[in-house]
Protein backbone atom coordinates (compact mmCIF):
# COMPACT_ATOMS: atom_id res chain seq x y z
CA UNK A 1 0.00 0.00 0.00
CA UNK A 2 1.20 3.57 -0.87
CA UNK A 3 0.42 4.49 2.90
CA UNK A 4 2.73 1.80 4.37
CA UNK A 5 5.48 2.86 1.97
CA UNK A 6 5.59 6.41 3.29
CA UNK A 7 4.63 6.08 6.86
CA UNK A 8 7.56 4.25 9.37
CA UNK A 9 6.39 2.25 11.98
CA UNK A 10 7.72 4.13 13.86
CA UNK A 11 6.20 7.27 12.68
CA UNK A 12 2.70 5.67 12.86
CA UNK A 13 1.63 6.63 16.37
CA UNK A 14 2.81 10.04 15.78
CA UNK A 15 1.14 10.27 12.59
CA UNK A 16 -2.57 9.36 14.18
CA UNK A 17 -2.25 11.55 16.24
CA UNK A 18 -1.43 14.89 14.37
CA UNK A 19 -4.63 13.38 12.29
CA UNK A 20 -6.71 13.10 15.34
CA UNK A 21 -5.77 16.73 16.25
CA UNK A 22 -6.84 17.90 12.67
CA UNK A 23 -10.12 16.41 13.07
CA UNK A 24 -11.01 18.19 16.24
CA UNK A 25 -9.61 21.86 14.40
CA UNK A 26 -11.76 20.81 11.36
CA UNK A 27 -14.43 19.86 13.36
CA UNK A 28 -14.04 23.22 15.12
CA UNK A 29 -14.37 25.13 12.51
CA UNK A 30 -17.93 23.62 10.85
CA UNK A 31 -21.62 24.53 12.47
CA UNK A 32 -22.11 24.63 16.40
CA UNK A 33 -24.64 22.13 17.15
CA UNK A 34 -26.79 24.75 18.42
CA UNK A 35 -26.34 26.96 15.93
CA UNK A 36 -29.74 27.61 14.33
CA UNK A 37 -28.73 30.07 11.82
CA UNK A 38 -28.58 28.39 8.61
CA UNK A 39 -30.36 24.57 8.00
CA UNK A 40 -28.14 22.08 9.37
CA UNK A 41 -28.25 18.96 10.74
CA UNK A 42 -28.44 20.06 14.02
CA UNK A 43 -32.15 21.31 13.13
CA UNK A 44 -34.47 23.61 11.10
CA UNK A 45 -34.32 27.67 11.15
CA UNK A 46 -35.67 29.28 13.52
CA UNK A 47 -37.35 32.41 13.19
CA UNK A 48 -38.72 34.46 16.60
CA UNK A 49 -41.42 35.93 15.36
CA UNK A 50 -42.84 39.08 17.70
CA UNK A 51 -46.40 40.00 17.78
CA UNK A 52 -49.15 42.10 19.60
CA UNK A 53 -52.43 40.19 18.71
CA UNK A 54 -54.72 39.75 21.59
CA UNK A 55 -57.95 37.76 21.82
CA UNK A 56 -59.37 35.94 19.03
CA UNK A 57 -57.09 37.18 16.60
CA UNK A 58 -53.93 35.74 19.25
CA UNK A 59 -55.74 32.54 18.92
CA UNK A 60 -56.22 32.47 14.96
CA UNK A 61 -52.37 33.23 14.58
CA UNK A 62 -51.03 31.19 17.01
CA UNK A 63 -52.96 28.21 14.92
CA UNK A 64 -51.61 29.31 11.64
CA UNK A 65 -48.33 28.99 13.06
CA UNK A 66 -48.90 25.62 14.56
CA UNK A 67 -49.83 24.81 11.12
CA UNK A 68 -46.86 26.31 9.48
CA UNK A 69 -44.37 24.02 11.82
CA UNK A 70 -46.08 21.41 11.72
CA UNK A 71 -45.61 21.61 7.70
CA UNK A 72 -42.04 22.81 7.50
CA UNK A 73 -39.27 20.92 8.90
CA UNK A 74 -36.76 23.54 7.55
CA UNK A 75 -37.92 26.21 9.43
CA UNK A 76 -39.98 27.12 12.68
CA UNK A 77 -41.78 29.92 13.97
CA UNK A 78 -41.25 30.86 17.59
CA UNK A 79 -44.14 33.00 18.24
CA UNK A 80 -43.51 35.81 20.89
CA UNK A 81 -46.25 38.21 22.16
CA UNK A 82 -45.05 41.33 22.96
CA UNK A 83 -47.91 42.99 24.60
CA UNK A 84 -49.32 46.24 22.46
CA UNK A 85 -48.17 47.67 19.68
CA UNK A 86 -46.40 50.38 21.80
CA UNK A 87 -45.32 48.17 24.14
CA UNK A 88 -43.14 45.93 21.53
CA UNK A 89 -42.15 48.91 19.27
CA UNK A 90 -40.70 50.59 23.01
CA UNK A 91 -38.89 47.33 22.99
CA UNK A 92 -36.99 47.37 19.89
CA UNK A 93 -36.47 50.73 20.44
CA UNK A 94 -34.61 49.88 23.29
CA UNK A 95 -32.42 47.67 22.27
CA UNK A 96 -32.54 46.82 18.51
CA UNK A 97 -29.60 44.11 18.39
CA UNK A 98 -32.08 42.00 20.98
CA UNK A 99 -35.21 42.27 18.39
CA UNK A 100 -36.77 39.62 16.32
CA UNK A 101 -36.07 38.09 12.79
CA UNK A 102 -39.97 38.65 11.76
CA UNK A 103 -41.66 41.52 13.52
CA UNK A 104 -45.25 42.81 13.52
CA UNK A 105 -44.95 46.67 13.49
CA UNK A 106 -48.48 49.34 13.95
CA UNK A 107 -49.48 50.93 10.80
CA UNK A 108 -47.91 54.37 12.19
CA UNK A 109 -44.53 52.71 13.23
CA UNK A 110 -43.59 52.89 9.05
CA UNK A 111 -41.67 56.09 9.31
CA UNK A 112 -39.12 55.17 12.44
CA UNK A 113 -38.50 51.96 10.84
CA UNK A 114 -36.98 53.65 7.89
CA UNK A 115 -35.42 55.95 9.32
CA UNK A 116 -34.00 54.20 12.05
CA UNK A 117 -32.39 51.74 9.53
CA UNK A 118 -34.03 48.88 11.41
CA UNK A 119 -34.88 46.80 8.44
CA UNK A 120 -33.99 44.48 5.34
CA UNK A 121 -36.77 46.26 2.45
CA UNK A 122 -39.37 43.48 1.55
CA UNK A 123 -38.73 45.21 -1.90
CA UNK A 124 -35.22 43.12 -2.36
CA UNK A 125 -36.90 40.20 -1.73
CA UNK A 126 -39.32 40.77 -3.59
CA UNK A 127 -37.72 41.67 -6.86
CA UNK A 128 -34.97 39.34 -6.31
CA UNK A 129 -37.44 36.44 -6.78
CA UNK A 130 -39.25 38.26 -9.05
CA UNK A 131 -42.38 37.32 -6.60
CA UNK A 132 -45.47 38.47 -8.29
CA UNK A 133 -47.51 41.00 -5.74
CA UNK A 134 -50.50 41.73 -8.77
CA UNK A 135 -52.92 39.92 -6.15
CA UNK A 136 -52.36 42.14 -3.27
CA UNK A 137 -54.76 44.63 -2.70
CA UNK A 138 -53.23 47.95 -3.94
CA UNK A 139 -54.95 50.28 -1.45
CA UNK A 140 -52.90 48.18 0.89
CA UNK A 141 -49.94 48.01 -0.61
CA UNK A 142 -50.02 51.87 -1.54
CA UNK A 143 -50.10 52.68 2.49
CA UNK A 144 -46.79 51.00 3.16
CA UNK A 145 -45.19 51.64 -0.17
CA UNK A 146 -42.12 54.69 0.07
CA UNK A 147 -41.69 55.85 -3.88
CA UNK A 148 -41.43 52.57 -5.45
CA UNK A 149 -40.41 50.69 -2.70
CA UNK A 150 -42.00 48.19 -0.19
CA UNK A 151 -40.23 48.31 3.42
CA UNK A 152 -42.81 45.80 5.08
CA UNK A 153 -45.22 43.59 4.04
CA UNK A 154 -49.19 44.26 5.14
CA UNK A 155 -50.36 41.52 7.19
CA UNK A 156 -53.34 43.24 9.75
CA UNK A 157 -54.78 44.95 7.43
CA UNK A 158 -58.15 47.03 8.51
CA UNK A 159 -60.57 50.13 7.92
CA UNK A 160 -62.97 51.59 10.15
CA UNK A 161 -66.39 50.88 9.95
CA UNK A 162 -70.03 51.80 11.46
CA UNK A 163 -71.05 48.97 13.25
CA UNK A 164 -74.80 49.03 14.23
CA UNK A 165 -77.56 47.13 16.20
CA UNK A 166 -80.26 45.89 13.34
CA UNK A 167 -82.35 45.17 16.40
CA UNK A 168 -82.81 48.38 17.81
CA UNK A 169 -82.64 49.50 14.54
CA UNK A 170 -86.04 47.44 13.92
CA UNK A 171 -87.27 48.43 17.44
CA UNK A 172 -86.77 52.55 16.87
CA UNK A 173 -88.86 52.11 13.23
CA UNK A 174 -85.11 52.71 11.36
CA UNK A 175 -84.80 50.68 8.33
CA UNK A 176 -82.06 48.10 9.61
CA UNK A 177 -80.57 47.67 5.86
CA UNK A 178 -80.03 51.56 5.53
CA UNK A 179 -77.00 52.39 7.68
CA UNK A 180 -76.39 56.30 8.26
CA UNK A 181 -73.75 57.60 5.73
CA UNK A 182 -72.83 61.28 7.03
CA UNK A 183 -72.81 63.51 10.27
CA UNK A 184 -75.89 64.16 10.03
CA UNK A 185 -77.76 60.72 9.36
CA UNK A 186 -75.48 59.50 12.49
CA UNK A 187 -76.94 62.76 14.55
CA UNK A 188 -80.43 61.98 13.24
CA UNK A 189 -80.50 57.79 13.51
CA UNK A 190 -78.62 58.17 17.16
CA UNK A 191 -81.81 60.82 18.08
CA UNK A 192 -84.19 58.31 17.40
CA UNK A 193 -82.16 55.24 18.33
CA UNK A 194 -81.78 57.33 22.14
CA UNK A 195 -84.44 55.73 24.76
CA UNK A 196 -84.60 55.27 28.75
CA UNK A 197 -84.88 51.65 29.79
CA UNK A 198 -85.47 51.85 33.34
CA UNK A 199 -83.47 54.05 35.53
CA UNK A 200 -81.17 53.28 32.48
CA UNK A 201 -80.20 54.92 28.89
CA UNK A 202 -79.21 53.40 26.04
CA UNK A 203 -77.65 55.63 23.68
CA UNK A 204 -77.96 56.05 20.22
CA UNK A 205 -74.21 56.41 19.74
CA UNK A 206 -70.51 56.15 21.18
CA UNK A 207 -66.70 56.08 20.06
CA UNK A 208 -63.95 55.56 22.40
CA UNK A 209 -61.47 58.79 22.38
CA UNK A 210 -59.01 57.16 19.58
CA UNK A 211 -56.57 59.42 17.69
CA UNK A 212 -57.01 56.94 15.04
CA UNK A 213 -60.31 57.66 14.37
CA UNK A 214 -59.77 61.36 14.15
CA UNK A 215 -57.41 60.52 11.59
CA UNK A 216 -59.71 58.24 9.86
CA UNK A 217 -62.41 60.82 9.76
CA UNK A 218 -60.26 63.43 8.28
CA UNK A 219 -59.16 61.50 5.23
CA UNK A 220 -62.48 60.35 4.98
CA UNK A 221 -63.48 64.50 4.83
CA UNK A 222 -60.66 64.38 1.64
CA UNK A 223 -58.28 66.57 4.18
CA UNK A 224 -54.54 66.20 5.08
CA UNK A 225 -53.06 65.45 8.41
CA UNK A 226 -49.72 66.94 7.85
CA UNK A 227 -47.94 69.28 5.00
CA UNK A 228 -46.24 68.19 2.03
CA UNK A 229 -48.67 65.60 0.63
CA UNK A 230 -49.04 63.83 4.18
CA UNK A 231 -45.04 63.58 4.64
CA UNK A 232 -44.95 61.29 1.20
CA UNK A 233 -43.82 64.40 -1.07
CA UNK A 234 -41.00 65.47 1.17
CA UNK A 235 -40.73 65.32 4.76
CA UNK A 236 -44.00 66.41 7.00
CA UNK A 237 -42.95 69.56 8.63
CA UNK A 238 -46.56 70.98 9.89
CA UNK A 239 -49.97 69.11 10.79
CA UNK A 240 -52.76 70.30 9.59
CA UNK A 241 -55.12 68.47 12.39
CA UNK A 242 -56.91 71.98 12.99
CA UNK A 243 -57.82 72.83 9.78
CA UNK A 244 -62.06 73.22 9.03
CA UNK A 245 -62.38 69.61 8.84
CA UNK A 246 -60.85 68.51 12.41
CA UNK A 247 -63.07 71.38 14.07
CA UNK A 248 -66.11 69.82 12.47
CA UNK A 249 -65.34 66.25 13.84
CA UNK A 250 -64.72 67.53 17.19
CA UNK A 251 -67.56 70.13 17.03
CA UNK A 252 -70.19 67.10 15.46
CA UNK A 253 -68.39 64.73 18.34
CA UNK A 254 -69.40 67.08 21.40
CA UNK A 255 -72.72 68.07 20.13
CA UNK A 256 -74.05 64.59 19.99
CA UNK A 257 -72.86 64.36 23.46
CA UNK A 258 -74.31 67.79 24.51
CA UNK A 259 -78.07 66.60 23.07
CA UNK A 260 -77.79 63.41 25.00
CA UNK A 261 -78.12 61.21 21.79
CA UNK A 262 -73.85 60.46 22.51
CA UNK A 263 -71.99 58.87 25.34
CA UNK A 264 -68.38 59.45 26.14
CA UNK A 265 -67.02 56.17 27.74
CA UNK A 266 -63.38 57.28 27.49
CA UNK A 267 -60.14 56.22 25.63
CA UNK A 268 -60.19 52.80 26.23
CA UNK A 269 -61.53 50.88 22.89
CA UNK A 270 -62.48 47.70 25.35
CA UNK A 271 -64.88 50.18 27.30
CA UNK A 272 -67.15 50.95 23.98
CA UNK A 273 -66.93 47.35 22.54
CA UNK A 274 -68.54 46.40 25.71
CA UNK A 275 -71.18 48.88 25.90
CA UNK A 276 -72.20 47.67 22.58
CA UNK A 277 -72.49 43.59 22.86
CA UNK A 278 -74.53 44.78 26.57
CA UNK A 279 -76.67 46.42 24.12
CA UNK A 280 -75.84 50.26 26.17
CA UNK A 281 -75.05 51.72 22.41
CA UNK A 282 -76.67 51.45 19.10
CA UNK A 283 -73.80 52.37 17.31
CA UNK A 284 -70.40 52.68 17.27
CA UNK A 285 -67.43 53.23 15.24
CA UNK A 286 -63.99 50.60 15.49
CA UNK A 287 -61.77 48.25 13.38
CA UNK A 288 -63.41 45.55 10.28
CA UNK A 289 -60.72 43.71 12.85
CA UNK A 290 -62.85 43.03 15.68
CA UNK A 291 -65.90 41.20 14.42
CA UNK A 292 -65.16 38.59 15.60
CA UNK A 293 -65.00 39.87 19.26
CA UNK A 294 -68.01 42.09 18.67
CA UNK A 295 -69.87 39.04 16.76
CA UNK A 296 -69.04 36.99 20.16
CA UNK A 297 -70.89 39.53 22.42
CA UNK A 298 -73.42 39.76 20.04
CA UNK A 299 -74.37 36.03 19.68
CA UNK A 300 -77.81 35.15 20.56
CA UNK A 301 -79.01 38.86 21.73
CA UNK A 302 -79.01 40.66 18.13
CA UNK A 303 -77.76 41.14 14.62
CA UNK A 304 -74.89 43.60 13.87
CA UNK A 305 -74.70 45.70 10.68
CA UNK A 306 -71.51 46.74 9.26
CA UNK A 307 -71.30 49.69 7.55
CA UNK A 308 -68.47 52.19 6.02
CA UNK A 309 -67.00 55.06 8.02
CA UNK A 310 -69.73 58.22 7.56
CA UNK A 311 -68.34 61.22 6.46
CA UNK A 312 -68.81 65.27 7.18
CA UNK A 313 -71.83 66.76 5.64
CA UNK A 314 -69.79 67.59 2.25
CA UNK A 315 -69.57 65.66 -0.97
CA UNK A 316 -65.87 65.07 -0.86
CA UNK A 317 -65.43 61.62 -3.24
CA UNK A 318 -62.56 59.73 -0.50
CA UNK A 319 -62.20 57.67 1.87
CA UNK A 320 -60.78 55.95 5.03
CA UNK A 321 -56.99 55.13 5.78
CA UNK A 322 -55.72 51.37 5.82
CA UNK A 323 -54.84 50.65 9.75
CA UNK A 324 -53.28 47.39 11.40
CA UNK A 325 -49.75 46.49 10.81
CA UNK A 326 -47.20 45.02 8.72
CA UNK A 327 -44.45 42.28 9.33
CA UNK A 328 -40.62 43.34 8.99
CA UNK A 329 -37.86 41.37 8.54
CA UNK A 330 -34.73 42.78 10.50
CA UNK A 331 -31.65 43.74 8.39
CA UNK A 332 -29.20 43.21 11.44
CA UNK A 333 -29.67 39.41 11.61
CA UNK A 334 -28.16 36.32 9.78
CA UNK A 335 -28.74 35.97 6.22
CA UNK A 336 -30.22 32.23 6.76
CA UNK A 337 -32.85 34.38 9.62
CA UNK A 338 -33.92 36.48 7.06
CA UNK A 339 -34.07 34.14 4.04
CA UNK A 340 -36.58 32.04 6.19
CA UNK A 341 -38.17 34.63 7.55
CA UNK A 342 -39.12 35.75 3.80
CA UNK A 343 -40.37 32.47 3.22
CA UNK A 344 -42.67 33.27 5.96
CA UNK A 345 -43.71 35.90 4.81
CA UNK A 346 -44.75 34.13 1.40
CA UNK A 347 -46.58 31.52 3.29
CA UNK A 348 -48.59 34.34 5.33
CA UNK A 349 -50.23 35.96 1.94
CA UNK A 350 -51.35 33.05 0.22
CA UNK A 351 -54.76 32.68 -0.43
CA UNK A 352 -55.59 29.83 1.75
CA UNK A 353 -53.59 31.53 4.87
CA UNK A 354 -54.99 35.14 3.98
CA UNK A 355 -58.61 33.54 4.22
CA UNK A 356 -57.72 31.42 7.36
CA UNK A 357 -56.43 35.00 8.87
CA UNK A 358 -59.91 37.72 7.52
CA UNK A 359 -62.10 34.50 8.70
CA UNK A 360 -60.90 34.38 12.18
CA UNK A 361 -59.84 37.46 12.69
CA UNK A 362 -62.03 40.20 10.39
CA UNK A 363 -58.83 41.69 9.04
CA UNK A 364 -59.09 42.41 5.51
CA UNK A 365 -58.30 39.73 2.92
CA UNK A 366 -55.44 41.47 1.25
CA UNK A 367 -54.85 39.26 -1.69
CA UNK A 368 -57.80 39.29 -3.76
CA UNK A 369 -57.89 35.19 -4.24
CA UNK A 370 -58.97 34.51 -0.45
CA UNK A 371 -62.53 35.54 -1.60
CA UNK A 372 -62.34 32.42 -3.98
CA UNK A 373 -61.29 30.19 -0.51
CA UNK A 374 -64.39 28.16 0.78
CA UNK A 375 -63.14 29.46 4.41
CA UNK A 376 -64.16 32.90 3.17
CA UNK A 377 -67.02 31.71 1.17
CA UNK A 378 -69.13 30.54 4.43
CA UNK A 379 -67.61 33.58 6.26
CA UNK A 380 -69.22 35.96 3.65
CA UNK A 381 -72.55 33.91 3.99
CA UNK A 382 -72.89 34.26 7.40
CA UNK A 383 -71.54 37.36 7.61
CA UNK A 384 -72.51 39.16 4.33
CA UNK A 385 -72.76 42.94 5.99
CA UNK A 386 -68.91 42.12 6.16
CA UNK A 387 -69.10 43.16 2.46
CA UNK A 388 -69.19 46.58 3.30
CA UNK A 389 -65.97 46.62 4.67
CA UNK A 390 -64.47 45.36 0.86
CA UNK A 391 -66.83 47.45 -0.66
CA UNK A 392 -65.45 50.55 1.02
CA UNK A 393 -61.43 49.04 0.35
CA UNK A 394 -61.95 49.41 -3.14
CA UNK A 395 -64.46 52.57 -3.47
CA UNK A 396 -61.60 54.45 -1.73
CA UNK A 397 -59.24 56.23 -4.32
CA UNK A 398 -55.84 56.53 -4.14
CA UNK A 399 -54.30 59.89 -3.44
CA UNK A 400 -51.75 61.39 -0.44
CA UNK A 401 -54.75 62.27 1.39
CA UNK A 402 -56.29 58.21 1.65
CA UNK A 403 -52.35 57.25 1.59
CA UNK A 404 -52.27 58.44 5.23
CA UNK A 405 -50.01 60.59 6.67
CA UNK A 406 -45.94 59.42 7.02
CA UNK A 407 -44.40 61.19 10.66
CA UNK A 408 -41.78 59.67 12.83
CA UNK A 409 -44.17 61.22 16.10
CA UNK A 410 -47.28 59.52 15.63
CA UNK A 411 -47.48 57.59 18.55
CA UNK A 412 -46.94 61.31 20.44
CA UNK A 413 -49.33 62.85 17.87
CA UNK A 414 -52.56 60.52 18.54
CA UNK A 415 -51.60 60.93 22.58
CA UNK A 416 -52.04 64.72 21.43
CA UNK A 417 -55.28 64.20 19.58
CA UNK A 418 -57.03 62.35 22.50
CA UNK A 419 -56.07 65.13 25.00
CA UNK A 420 -57.41 67.54 22.23
CA UNK A 421 -60.19 65.42 22.19
CA UNK A 422 -61.35 64.79 25.81
CA UNK A 423 -61.01 68.75 26.45
CA UNK A 424 -63.49 69.25 23.66
CA UNK A 425 -66.02 66.48 24.71
CA UNK A 426 -65.80 67.89 28.59
CA UNK A 427 -65.93 71.43 27.84
CA UNK A 428 -62.72 72.54 28.78
CA UNK A 429 -61.76 74.03 25.36
CA UNK A 430 -63.65 74.70 22.09
CA UNK A 431 -62.53 72.55 19.00
CA UNK A 432 -60.64 75.28 17.51
CA UNK A 433 -58.96 76.17 20.56
CA UNK A 434 -57.75 72.26 21.01
CA UNK A 435 -57.09 72.22 17.64
CA UNK A 436 -54.37 74.67 17.25
CA UNK A 437 -53.00 73.76 20.30
CA UNK A 438 -52.58 70.24 19.40
CA UNK A 439 -51.16 71.50 16.15
CA UNK A 440 -48.49 73.31 17.67
CA UNK A 441 -47.89 70.54 19.94
CA UNK A 442 -47.21 67.93 16.64
CA UNK A 443 -45.58 70.41 14.11
CA UNK A 444 -43.24 70.95 17.49
CA UNK A 445 -42.52 67.01 18.09
CA UNK A 446 -42.45 66.70 14.18
CA UNK A 447 -39.56 69.25 13.78
CA UNK A 448 -37.98 67.95 17.04
CA UNK A 449 -37.94 64.24 15.35
CA UNK A 450 -36.79 65.54 11.71
CA UNK A 451 -33.72 67.29 13.02
CA UNK A 452 -32.28 64.60 15.72
CA UNK A 453 -33.08 61.31 13.11
CA UNK A 454 -31.41 64.20 10.44
CA UNK A 455 -34.71 63.66 8.15
CA UNK A 456 -34.57 66.83 5.40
Amino acid sequence: MLFSKRISKRMFPKFLVALLVLGLLVAGCGTAANDTSKPSAAGPVTVTFWHSMGGQPAKTLTAMVEKFNGSHSDIQIKLVYQGSYDDAFNKLKASPDQGPDLFQVYDIGTRYMIDAGLAAPMQDFIDRDKFDMSPIEPHVINYYKVGDKLYSMPFNSSMPVLYYNKDLFKAAGLDPAKAPSTFAEVEADAKALTKKVGDKTVYGFSQAIYGWFFEQYMARDGALYANNGNGRDAAATEALVNSPAGVEILTWWKKLIDEGYATNLGRKTADTQNAFGAQQIAMTIDSSGILPNLTTAAAGKFEIGIAPLPRGNNEVNSGPIIGGGSLWILKNKPKAQQEAAWKVVKWFLEPAQVATWTVGTGYLPINKAAVDQEAYKDFIKKYPSYQAAIDQLHNTPENRITQGARIGVFTQARATIENAIEQVVLNKATAKAALDDAAKKITDSIKEYNQTMGVK
